[in-house]
């Protein structure tokens, strides 16, 4: 079938009729929930966004060590004032389009929904709001006198951390990774998307694209829910 599609703005998922709609969504933020990466958005504040813009990419196509290049890019916002980080969310921050759609449609049928990011706690805590999401977990900005000191909170939430929110969330919930949807964009979901039972690479880098067993170049993510068999009369948009 990928042949017969290639070339086409398609988004096929091929998977079995029974067991497609998840227990679970787990999350990405960067790119895949909202349209930006925040740690880029802040150091253009800082005035370097070239340089971090560089490492976030090399980072996320899985170029370079993850934890490391994320300390690397916070130091280099040393001395920011605390008050960009809520101009930035103001300013830069965007849901992808039906990423609301898509957690209310899950949720309100009964699954859960968590947001897992190798960001920061301060986006991920009010992206979790505006779509919906129950739980988030992410990194921590250490902060002094008002200004960020260009540390970041150990442990650092990478690769392995986004792979141990997807098993402690269903094992809590009584389930297996079998029965949840996680969807990333970066080298830093690969762990977690493919454990799940339904792995998703949104707008991905081809090293995620490549593993995933769906992914996302055309449509929004509301794919996502007509990949377990929602309907468009199914979605709860308010």
């Amino acid at each position: 079938m990928a042949n017969a599609l290639e070339g086409l703005p398609i988004d096929a998922c091929v998977q079995h009729w029974n067991g497609r709609r998840k227990r679970l969504l787990i999350a990405d933020m960067d790119s895949t929930i909202i349209g930006c990466e925040c740690i880029d958005e802040l150091a253009d504040f800082a005035g370097v966004k070239d340089r971090v813009s560089e490492i976030t990419e090399r980072a996320m196509r899985g170029e370079l060590d993850f934890e490391s290049a994320l300390r690397e890019r916070v130091a280099m916002l040393k001395g920011l004032s605390v008050d960009v980080l809520q101009r930035c969310y103001d300013e830069r921050v965007r849901l992808n389009s039906g990423a609301r759609t898509l957690v209310r449609t899950m949720t309100a049928n009964g699954a859960g929904a968590f947001l897992v990011s190798g960001g920061f706690t301060f986006f991920t805590s009010r992206v979790a709001q505006a779509a919906g999401f129950q739980a988030n977990r992410a990194n921590t900005l250490i902060e002094a006198a008002g200004l960020l000191t260009g540390e970041v909170g150990s442990p650092i939430l990478g690769r392995e951390a986004k792979l141990a929110a997807l098993r402690e969330e269903t094992a809590a919930a009584g389930f297996t990774p079998a029965e949840a949807l996680a969807v990333g964009d970066g080298a830093n979901d690969l762990a977690m998307i493919n454990d799940a039972g339904l792995g998703v690479a949104y707008r991905a880098k081809p090293i995620v694209a490549a593993e995933a067993d769906a992914k996302v170049d055309y449509a929004d993510l509301t794919a996502l829910l007509y990949f377990q068999g929602y309907t468009a009369a199914d979605f709860v948009t308010d």
